[in-house]
């Protein structure tokens, strides 16, 4: 490798800490892990240090549960502060949750992925638009979910996660928000969700990185890269907090067109990485 260009280094750090200081705030205000915005900026700092193509992605997605951990533990306990988390929800599909994680890690490692990102675009754009134009229409009293239904949707969740390296928020809402529970609620439920789903998604990914591939990156544990995870960490732990604050603060009908936008976004961004695959 050649010598490094100091300025680019420095300019690398500057648009990591921006990503980082968005994908925190994001975390926090719409319970999502950020990883929507933490996959693509952890590939353009791989890209630009030259790793190793083959992995790249690996390490874009494991890195990014690794960073989810801390900013979801950060947001959980803003989120706590308002009675905002659903533990009993969690408590009872939770284990279908982990299944669904660990059959996604195998994916993630097989890089079959490109009709799962698919399915994901064309979801995420559909619930999107859901929450800008039919949000109104949604009842405000929480339903009872059957036991089935909480399976089936925490192995989805858990399954399409990590090969996104997401936290799973940008799912778990709309399921939530479908059966009626509060906004804010959903979002606190998402959050603690986010951590299950990071955590045992980055020791998947550790475990399927050493089994899969010799990773000869530096500052590597698997797919999980330490540098990245050092440059994200302390901000994303700050910003987190302060989105989960400004949750408190916005009229419940702007957070759901904000969390509408927020998924169109993130279809526009996983229609973009299946171009990119296929």
């Amino acid at each position: 490798m050649d010598v490094p260009n100091y300025n680019e280094i420095i300019d690398l750090l500057l648009v990591l800490s921006i990503a980082a200081a968005i994908a925190g705030f994001m975390a926090g205000l719409l319970g999502v892990g950020g990883g929507i915005i933490i996959v693509p900026a952890l590939y353009y700092a791989f890209t630009i240090l030259e790793f190793d193509l083959v992995t790249r992605m690996h390490l874009s997605v494991g890195t990014s549960l690794a960073i989810i951990i801390p900013t979801s533990i950060i947001s959980t306990k803003t989120h706590m502060e308002h009675d905002a988390v659903d533990f009993k929800m969690i408590k009872s599909f939770g284990i279908f949750i982990l299944l669904g994680v660990i059959t996604g890690t195998f994916l993630a490692v097989s890089l079959k992925t490109p009709t799962l990102v698919l399915f994901f675009s064309i979801f995420s754009l559909m619930v999107g638009l859901f929450f800008i134009f039919l949000r109104e229409q949604l009842v405000e009293n929480p339903k009872k979910i059957s036991n089935f239904i909480k399976n089936i949707s925490g192995l989805l969740i858990g399954f399409i996660s990590v090969p996104l390296g997401i936290g799973g928020g940008s799912l778990m809402v709309p399921f939530m928000r479908t059966f009626g529970y509060d906004i804010r609620k959903s979002i606190g439920t998402a959050a603690a969700v986010g951590f299950l789903i990071a955590t045992s998604g980055t020791i998947t990914m550790i475990i399927g990185g050493n089994l899969i591939d010799n990773i000869n990156t530096p500052f590597s544990v698997g797919y999980i890269n330490l540098l990245g995870f050092a440059v994200f960490v302390p901000v994303t732990m700050i910003t987190a907090r302060l989105g989960a604050k400004t949750v408190y603060k916005i009229n419940k009908k702007i957070l759901s067109k904000i969390f509408g936008i927020f998924l169109i976004i993130v279809s526009i961004r996983s229609f973009i990485e299946y171009l990119n695959i296929t």
